[in-house]
């Protein structure tokens, strides 16, 4: 909610979502610019969430968002423009890059459709995920 108070400070329309699932459900209805996910998400994580998103709208530029990684360069494994390393980056950053992003979209959706995407297989024996890439 701080990222989405800080966005609507600066005149951005913002929606938010509780959790991947209904960040899924909202994009049925409502295709944004721009979209920041957090990487550590209840019930669906911002990886999974992110990997999902990246083949249904590769169009959309996104910020991934955590306090798990200490530089501005995006995680391995997820496919994001951006990343904001939470409690390190400065808020202007966030600004920056959102504004870069709605400038840039149709380049950064080319490269989208170049990459390969993570693939998250839930294994029914156990309830925690484990990560194949493709």
């Amino acid at each position: 909610m701080v990222f989405a108070r800080l966005l609507q400070k600066e005149g951005y329309e913002v929606a938010t979502a509780e959790n991947g699932f209904d960040a899924l459900l909202k994009l049925k209805h409502l295709l944004p610019d721009v979209i920041i996910s957090d990487l550590n998400m209840a019930q669906m994580s911002g990886f999974e969430f992110l990997q999902w998103f990246a083949g249904a709208s590769p169009q959309i530029s996104v910020v991934a968002s955590s306090g798990a990684y200490g530089s501005r360069v995006v995680p391995t494994g997820v496919l994001a423009d951006v990343f904001f390393a939470k409690g390190q980056d400065d808020p202007e950053t966030l600004l920056d890059s959102v504004a870069d992003l709605i400038q840039t979209s149709a380049a950064r959706a080319r490269t989208h459709q170049e990459e390969s995407a993570p693939v998250w297989i839930p294994r029914m024996e156990k309830t925690r995920m484990e990560y194949l890439t493709s």
